[in-house]
């Protein structure tokens, strides 16, 4: 197996490490960052907001993807957390919840865009197929770290999974030997992200009149959703709702998946709703942030003025 330390040295009494944890996850938020600025130029926006944006959204969305992990953990019954609170920082060791950095790095998105008078319809937009991608991208980390498998298999591509990574009931050694081989759930869920990035820009360019504001986004609700809620099926790490056997996750995919389709119907107008009657047909494009800075630096050159003559 691959080594989750790619180098360490010590300082003092602290120990700093590179893990491929690390790594792959920054290179899925880059990727995730570059096609969602190649998204924004294309609908006519400034991707220099979006830069800009990834300085709050970067740690923000981590930071809530730590949290939604601890707390998805937490509410299904394991008590880890709340017994070894400063574990909740220990992130190197693996532990982040996609759905938890969407939360977060999108109220970021939204405060962001509000400020600086940014259409969100056109960053949702632009975010929806980069944040599969990026995902996507992340995912050979879970492979490294021997986490998010599924239940044993015989198919060809079955992974092993040492015993000191396994979960119970599968760390019997005795039912389950050295031999035995699991679902790879993460690549399938790195292969439904990449097949359903493509489909949804493959259709924006193959019919851009179908391009409505939050097009992109609705459908990503959907596929994401699907995707993840059939996922489930192959995650036993998953915690319960106390007393089912269903997932807390396989529950947020499918409220997901339902959104994204009433989206589409409302975008479409096969479902008409009083709020969506004012929706604009196309994206609100604004100044440049050059020329948002310009005048900015115009009105404090004023300001300055003022108070020289008084």
């Amino acid at each position: 197996m691959i080594d989750p330390v790619i180098f360490s040295f010590d300082i003092g009494n602290f120990t700093l490490a590179l893990r491929w944890y690390g790594v792959f996850v920054m290179s899925g938020a880059l990727a995730g960052a570059w096609i969602t600025a190649k998204e924004v130029k294309r609908r006519g926006g400034d991707d220099e907001y979006l830069w800009d944006a990834i300085i709050f959204l970067l740690p923000i969305g981590i930071l809530g993807a730590r949290l939604w992990y601890v707390a998805n953990a937490t509410l299904g019954g394991n008590p880890y957390y709340m017994q070894n609170p400063l574990q909740i920082l220990n992130i190197p060791q693996g532990g982040l919840h996609f759905y938890g950095g969407l939360v977060f790095g999108g109220a970021v998105l939204l405060w962001y865009a509000k400020k600086h008078e940014l259409d969100i319809w056109l960053l949702l937009d632009s975010i929806a197929p980069a944040a599969l991608i990026g995902q996507a991208v992340a995912r050979p980390a879970n492979f490294i770290n021997q986490e998010l498998y599924g239940q044993p298999t015989t198919l060809p591509w079955g992974i092993s999974i040492e015993s000191s990574h396994r979960i119970p009931p599968y760390n019997d050694m005795g039912l389950y030997p050295d031999t035995t081989r699991f679902h790879p759930s993460f690549a399938y869920q790195m292969v439904w992200n990449f097949l359903a990035a493509g489909l949804i820009l493959w259709y924006l360019r193959r019919y851009p009149k179908k391009d409505k504001p939050g097009t992109a986004f609705a459908a990503w609700l959907v596929l994401a959703g699907v995707g993840r809620f059939l996922l489930e099926a192959f995650r036993p790490d998953q915690p319960r709702i106390p007393g089912t056997d269903t997932s807390i996750t396989r529950v947020v995919a499918a409220v997901m998946a339902l959104a994204g389709v009433v989206l589409l119907l409302i975008r479409y107008k096969v479902l008409k709703v009083p709020f969506a009657e004012k929706w604009v047909e196309k994206y609100k494009i604004g100044p440049t942030k050059a020329e948002q800075d310009k005048a900015k630096e115009k009105k404090s050159q004023k300001r300055r003025r003022r108070k020289k003559k008084k």
